[in-house]
């Protein structure tokens, strides 16, 4: 598959697979949990690693999904319900199955503003990101 992101074919490629938005969205919420990280912390790459865990963890992601909802627009909220209510193989144990279909929702909403080029979303999401040490 040629990534060549100036043809768009990564939107034709991913498409309305919600499964394969909640796949990238997932890759593209941690890019900016670590860029976020690293403008904004000093410490080793384990120190760093460790609270970008926090950040991408399901539980993290829900409650980011909380920050913005009321943000969100009819076609961004049903995105995310898709995601959510998308079947999903295996909720791990320490996690409510709500807490990760909410999180699964929201890397979809993430997958889909990076496919379809909406960095205003993707930079709001940086903006209200809030880095801890």
């Amino acid at each position: 598959m040629d990534l060549d992101f100036q043809k768009g074919n990564l939107e034709t490629s991913v498409g309305s697979n919600i499964q394969k938005l909640a796949f990238i969205g997932d890759a593209v919420f941690e890019l900016i949990a670590r860029s976020k990280i690293i403008g904004s912390l000093q410490g080793s790459i384990g120190n760093l690693n460790s609270i970008k865990t926090k950040i991408v963890c399901c539980g993290a992601q829900s409650q980011f999904f909380e920050k913005i909802k009321n943000t969100l627009t009819q076609e961004e909220i049903l995105i995310f319900k898709r995601g959510r209510n998308s079947h999903i193989g295996n909720v791990p144990k320490k996690i409510s199955p709500a807490v990760y279909h909410r999180a699964t929702g929201f890397e979809t909403l993430v997958g889909f503003w990076y496919v379809t080029k909406n960095y205003n979303r993707l930079n709001m999401i940086s903006d209200i990101l809030d880095i801890k040490n």
